[in-house]
């Protein structure tokens, strides 16, 4: 790492820490949006607590730490839970009755090369295996083994234009997120096909669903559909970054 890079690190640690310890949050926003590090619900009552928090996570994040990975022993056993329910749509329950043969995941936005990915296709990339913890925002988790292709793999793919700062992941159940480029290009980040050496279970989002390892439940969207690049997430919606922080949790939600 450059000496400008460390002291830079430095300053905005100091300086965020200063801020929230001295003259409070107010200064912290100002100093984190100096470095760009805004989250989409940086505004309204809790913004400033929002954003202290997105601001220090990147910054002691800086190399890309790994989530905790477990062996195959401590996989979760019986019934491992499931929240909300598999997409009623009849385009949806269609495919899942040909084995989604027919399903396909666009991707396009701020790329040079616009694709749509077949499940096959997915399939036939280099695959990613990782046993980590899934932990849902209301208390529950589970241990399991999650296979798929590196969502840094496809970016790649379809070539990221340089004013990429987000992508946004929208589904078959109406749910919609966004994810910084810091996670996107993370190692854990996957497009999950299989669940514990299984395909993907429609419960759990069937064909393929976003794993982030190192976030909440909410933020691994199911049943995907489309992933748009974008420089602006807060041109969907209310504008918040998601469907979760529509609903009053954070748009950053780091374990």
């Amino acid at each position: 790492m450059s000496g400008r890079k460390v002291s830079r690190r430095k300053l905005i640690t100091t300086g965020l820490a200063a801020a929230a310890g001295v003259a409070g949050l107010g200064v912290a926003d100002r100093l984190a949006h100096r470095y760009g590090l805004i989250p989409p619900d940086a505004e309204g009552f809790y913004g400033p607590s929002n954003t202290l928090t997105y601001a220090a996570q990147r910054i002691l994040q800086l190399h890309h730490p790994l989530a905790r990975e477990f062996d195959r022993s401590q996989i979760s056993k019986g019934v491992i839970p499931v929240k909300g329910q598999v997409p009623a749509s009849e385009s949806y329950r269609r495919m899942l009755r040909d084995g989604f043969a027919d399903w396909r995941l666009s991707v396009d936005g701020l790329v040079a090369r616009p694709r749509s990915f077949s499940l096959a296709e997915l399939r036939q990339f280099p695959s990613c295996h990782q046993i980590t913890l899934h932990a849902c925002e209301q208390g529950w988790s589970f241990i399991a083994e999650w296979t798929g292709v590196q969502l840094s793999y496809i970016l790649n793919l379809v070539g990221i234009r340089p004013q990429a700062k987000y992508v946004a992941i929208f589904s078959y159940d109406k749910v919609w997120d966004t994810m910084d480029m810091f996670d996107a290009w993370h190692p854990q980040t996957l497009l999950a096909y299989g669940m514990n050496g299984q395909e993907l279970p429609a419960p759990h989002g069937a064909p393929v669903r976003v794993r982030v390892a190192r976030q909440v439940g909410y933020k691994n969207v199911k049943f995907l559909s489309h992933l748009i690049v974008t420089d602006n997430a807060k041109q969907y919606g209310k504008g918040l970054g998601g469907k979760a922080p529509e609903a009053g949790w954070a748009w950053y939600g780091g374990i």
